[in-house]
């Protein structure tokens, strides 16, 4: 298949654009600075590395033209930053309506959405709202870039991960339609990875909310 991934400079980004040149796919990296992924294009002929800003639409259009799929792991990792994930959807998904492309598969957070009652009390009570309230601005705005996907029209999947780590893939993880994963509360981003490209061809997940932890 044919891929474009945003955010493919992040900790997220750099395992989607790895795990899927190693099964053979075509992708293509959208970064601001190429210096900062670790694939390099000249060493691989099914990698196409476009330097672009991710609010720019028009700009983005050629990226994306022509792909089976775009996957999206844009974020901030702190308050700081936050609003690039759905300033960058919006261009994204404008992109998108103009270079013809349907598929959508982008990586939201956990703490977006409520956790059920699988969990402990504690975790639901103290743990959650702490998380929250200390990236009040980070999730807030993930809130909005789902607002945005959920009315692009697209064929679209949110992924909702707790806590990201960088260990090695255990190769196994578990996912909830709807909902977060009960007693999930981390999950390497080999794994997410691994779980995002296996979504892009299964129809089940179009339209939905994904949650994945180890």
């Amino acid at each position: 298949m044919r891929f474009t991934v945003f955010g493919a400079t992040g900790g997220t980004g750099r395992q989607l654009v790895q795990q899927a040149l190693d099964a053979g796919h075509e992708v293509t990296a959208v970064v601001r600075d190429p210096a900062r992924l670790p694939v390099k294009q000249e060493t691989s002929a099914r990698l196409e590395v476009v330097t672009a800003g991710v609010t720019d639409p028009e700009a983005l259009v050629p990226a994306v033209r022509g792909r089976d799929a775009v996957l999206s792991a844009l974020g901030a990792p702190s308050n700081k930053g936050a609003g690039i994930a759905s300033a960058g959807t919006r261009a994204i998904v404008a992109a998108m309506k103009e270079g013809g492309v349907r598929r959508y598969v982008g990586v939201s957070a956990a703490p977006v959405v409520a956790w059920g009652e699988g969990e402990t009390l504690l975790f639901r009570t103290v743990a959650v709202p702490l998380v929250r309230r200390v990236f009040r601005q980070v999730y807030a705005d993930l809130a909005v870039m789902e607002d945005v996907v959920r009315a692009s029209g697209l064929d679209w999947t949110l992924v909702r991960p707790p806590k990201l780590t960088d260990a090695a893939a255990k190769g196994t993880y578990r996912q909830v339609t709807g909902g977060n994963v009960p007693r999930g509360h981390s999950v390497p981003r080999a794994d997410l990875a691994a779980a995002i490209l296996a979504m892009v061809e299964d129809p089940a997940t179009v339209g939905q909310g994904i949650g994945v932890a180890s």
